[in-house]
């Protein structure tokens, strides 16, 4: 995980030295609208993501018209063992992922998977940027059969119009659960801004945000209510 980087922002430098950059170039990059893709229906829908850290996917979604909660937490692994230190390990099973809870009615299933591979680089395997390991991988964790056929039709699609220089690397996990991550990581981004592994990997994946979607981007964030975090 990203060891130092909650409490010391000197740890970040030398995280780098171990495991670094390698050039996110299939980032913030725009893409298709999906060809396939659900209905709006009434209610509320929640998809489950998985793009690397989770600090930057929860900032991403916080910030996205028509989502009315995203939650940094850990799915594909069992529930004693879904908490930071243990997935840190990379032998959980967890990647970290983001529960995002939204009104369909205002941004479909297939436009947040749209907005969800534009947030990081869905070609690079079991890592993003600096962190490395199947904890950082790019997963869907599809809710329902409907989900699970639009996320794979919309891979299919990206990879046969040759979107990217590789293929899609984002698997398609259904049936995991999802478990809330420590209250410590909720709204990180929001309240970490100038934190330097935030500056770097994260802010980024704002502004693409914010240029690619303009019309979906919100300025002010909808945040985990305090009174809900767990420590």
């Amino acid at each position: 995980m990203r060891t130092g980087a909650i409490a010391l922002a000197g740890g970040f430098a030398a995280m780098l030295m171990v495991a670094p950059v390698t050039g996110r170039a299939e980032e913030g990059i725009a893409l298709p609208a999906p060809t396939l893709d659900q209905p709006a229906a009434p209610g509320r829908e929640v998809a489950v993501l998985a793009g690397g850290c989770f600090w930057g996917i929860q900032g991403v979604f916080q910030r996205v018209k028509g989502v009315e909660n995203a939650l940094s937490g850990y799915a594909g692994g069992d529930a004693k063992t879904a908490h930071y230190q243990a997935v840190g390990s990379g032998r959980t099973g967890h990647a970290e992922s983001v529960e995002v809870t939204f009104d369909p009615a205002e941004i479909s299933y297939g436009e947040i998977l749209r907005v969800f591979l534009t947030s990081h680089d869905p070609t690079e395997l079991n890592r993003q940027g600096p962190d490395v390991g199947t904890q950082y991988r790019s997963t869907i964790f599809p809710q329902s059969p409907e989900q699970a056929k639009v996320a794979k039709a919309y891979i299919d699609q990206l990879d046969a119009a040759g979107v990217y220089a590789e293929k899609v690397a984002t698997t398609i996990e259904p049936g995991a659960a999802f478990y809330p991550a420590e209250g410590y990581h909720q709204n990180y981004l929001t309240l970490n801004p100038t934190q330097p592994y935030i500056v770097i990997n994260d802010l980024p994946k704002l502004a693409a945000l914010e240029r690619l979607f303009p019309a979906l981007y919100r300025t002010d964030p909808v945040l985990v209510p305090e009174e809900t975090l767990s420590n």
